[in-house]
This record gives C-alpha cells, sequence and structure tokens, in this order.
C-alpha cells in the first residue's frame, strides 16, 4: 500500500486472512481469491501492482478528494 500512502491517500486495510467475513467481502467485491483487492468509488481492482494501482486510481480519483478506500488484504 506504499503508493498509497505516496500519494496520501487514507485506506481501511482488513486482513482476509484473521477476518472471514474481510475474505468474503473480498472474494464478493473481485470475484476471486487472490489479494490485494482495492475498493474504491464502487470499483473494485484486484491483484494488481503500483502501476495498474495508478492507472486505476486516475480513472475513478474524484475532485473533492474525501473518498473512503478500503484495501483487503494479507497482513505484513
Amino acid at each position: 500500500m506504499r503508493w498509497l500512502d505516496d500519494h496520501d491517500i487514507e485506506y481501511e486495510k482488513l486482513d482476509v486472512i484473521a477476518d472471514e467475513a474481510a475474505y468474503e467481502e473480498m472474494v464478493r467485491l473481485s470475484g476471486q481469491e487472490l489479494a490485494p483487492v482495492i475498493e474504491a468509488d464502487g470499483k473494485a481492482l484486484a491483484d494488481f501492482g503500483p502501476e495498474v494501482l495508478a492507472k486505476f486510481w486516475k480513472k475513478i480519483s474524484t475532485t473533492d478528494g474525501h473518498g473512503k478506500t478500503r484495501i483487503e488484504n494479507k497482513p505484513n
């Protein structure tokens, strides 16, 4: 989540290994079992790297900057 941190984007990190409900939500959002998954503005991106995340964020970003981002991920 370094890219989000580097761009001062707030997010909620969920541990899909320890939290079964978070895991089920990740699968529901992404349609697959690979982490990480990011959900922002009602759109999901699964199993991504920084370059793909940057393109995704540019596509969905809003001008007010008040959106909340959720990350379903394995613990570090």
